[in-house]
């Protein structure tokens, strides 16, 4: 049986690396953890968002070497298709398609003024005015696929990619407090309780390495 090595950083701090971990516990795929500590000169231009790209998560397996995280998802979906990565129906399939490049390519403002910190809690932080038309882009989002699909998650009944790839947002809006109406609330609260959120979460709280930059109150 062909093993799979999934590369990631600090599971506090590395959006990236939790959405592309969920990505491959979701589709079932055994795999191995290779963790690259956030003291790495590499690791920590990309937490801290001064990477000229992204190359954390990144999939090996059975020769192929995956380190985007949308190509990773991909590649999952045609390994384990019976797996549900994407909606059943292809105008739901491309609507999910859509909204996960959203999130893979934008919302910088957000990123930048919100890390994602599941250690911290910053009580009455203030958003800016760039990031909240961030934050209210990802509202609506929401808004629609849970009233187009039907709830309770983006696409329906069951998780997808799009849940995965929107997860580390919702730790975002916890950490920061951003207030949220009671359809986006109940959403998160859903999310944080899958199993596979709760044991990065449970993981990422035991880490001992900080940022000093990234547990600061801005």
């Amino acid at each position: 049986m062909t093993k799979a090595t999934l590369t990631i950083s600090s599971k506090n701090y590395s959006s990236w690396s939790m959405r592309g971990w969920l990505l491959v516990k979701f589709a079932g795929l055994a795999f191995e953890e290779e963790v690259i500590s956030p003291d790495d000169p590499s690791m920590r231009a990309e937490i801290l968002l001064l990477a000229p790209s992204i190359l954390v998560p990144c999939l090996t397996h059975s020769g192929v070497k995956v380190w985007d995280t949308l190509a990773i998802a991909e590649y999952l979906n045609e390994l384990k298709p019976k797996a549900g990565m994407m909606p059943a129906d292809k105008a739901a399939r491309a609507h999910c398609r859509a909204i996960c490049g959203e999130m893979h390519s934008g919302f910088s403002a957000l990123r930048s003024a919100l890390p994602m910190n599941l250690k911290g809690k910053f009580k009455d932080f203030k958003v800016w005015a760039r990031a909240q038309a961030d934050i209210d882009r990802i509202l609506f989002i929401w808004h629609d696929c849970l009233d187009t699909y039907g709830g309770p998650y983006l696409f329906g009944e069951k998780p997808c990619m799009a849940d995965l790839m929107y997860a580390p947002v919702v730790t975002r809006f916890l950490t920061y407090g951003v207030k949220l109406d009671s359809a986006c609330a109940g959403y998160c609260k859903l999310i944080m309780a899958l199993p596979h959120v709760k044991d990065w979460v449970d993981a990422a709280k035991l880490e001992k390495d900080d940022i000093g930059e990234l547990d600061a109150e801005f």
